[in-house]
């Protein structure tokens, strides 16, 4: 049997804005791993810093770090503010590892528990913190009614991401969450047998390590315009990578670039 085209989408800032589970959770895990309530410093309100450096954000610990750093008030994070902070994101990320000496595994782990903790202890309350951006879904599913097979890859746990999709009946043909290896080597071993027509994703610097890529560099790449963009993410995009404006995205997919 002949496989199907398939098409290729991160979730958080393409399929998934769970912005208010991000600080929820972040939250509780940096009150699990430095003690008490700190409610002096991390409210229910999401900060604004934390808003701001969302598009920097790699891997999930970073934003407990984050958190983290808004309790210190003698942080680079306070004393600068955030603008500064995202201009030297990684160095400032590894000065305050160093800081509260943890690691970025301990820190993951502290924050999987957290989310596994509220999936046992209320399912619908932590599913109600996140939403889909508009209309989103609704085109992955005829996606695939088009002939299209669909694959979901993320950093996020694949227990999670797969609640998520059911939730609002997402349908994917393959799920790879973070425990799969980091996004190049999946597109790596799925580029070996698959056709790909495309990798949607709202993290610039990801689509541009695809291309640098051997063995991946053919593949279509599109920045997602309604995800967390950096400031400057949409400019003067290299040749390979596409921006997808949603109005684009309802579009038959050879309309696409």
């Amino acid at each position: 049997m002949k496989t199907k085209p398939l098409l290729i989408f991160d979730l958080d800032g393409v399929i998934i804005d769970g912005m208010d589970e991000y600080w929820h959770s972040s939250r509780q895990a940096c009150i699990n791993l430095l003690g008490g309530e700190l409610n002096n410093y991390l409210t229910n309100e999401i900060p604004e810093a934390f808003k701001y450096l969302r598009p920097w954000v790699q891997h999930g610990w970073e934003m407990v770090l984050i958190t983290a750093e808004l309790t210190r008030p003698e942080s680079y994070l306070i004393s600068e503010g955030w603008k500064k902070f995202a201009k030297h994101y990684s160095e400032r990320c590894k000065e305050a590892l160093e800081i509260w000496q943890w690691h970025p595994r301990q820190i993951q782990q502290v924050l999987d528990k957290v989310r596994t903790d509220q999936i046992n202890k209320n399912l619908n309350a932590w599913l109600a913190k996140h939403e889909c951006f508009s209309g989103i879904p609704d085109r992955i599913n005829e996606l695939q009614k088009e002939e299209n097979d669909i694959a979901i890859l993320t950093t996020k746990g694949a227990e999670f991401t797969g609640r998520l999709l059911k939730l609002f009946q997402i349908k994917s043909n393959l799920l790879y969450g973070h425990e799969s290896g980091s996004k190049i080597d999946v597109l790596t071993q799925i580029s070996q047998d698959r056709t790909i027509l495309g990798f949607i994703e709202d993290r610039r610097a990801t689509l541009e390590k695809v291309l640098k890529t051997p063995g991946l560099n053919s593949i279509p790449c599109f920045l997602a315009s309604w995800g967390y963009l950096k400031p400057n993410d949409s400019k003067n995009l290299p040749q390979g990578i596409y921006l997808l404006e949603q109005k684009t995205f309802t579009r038959p997919l050879a309309n696409w670039n």
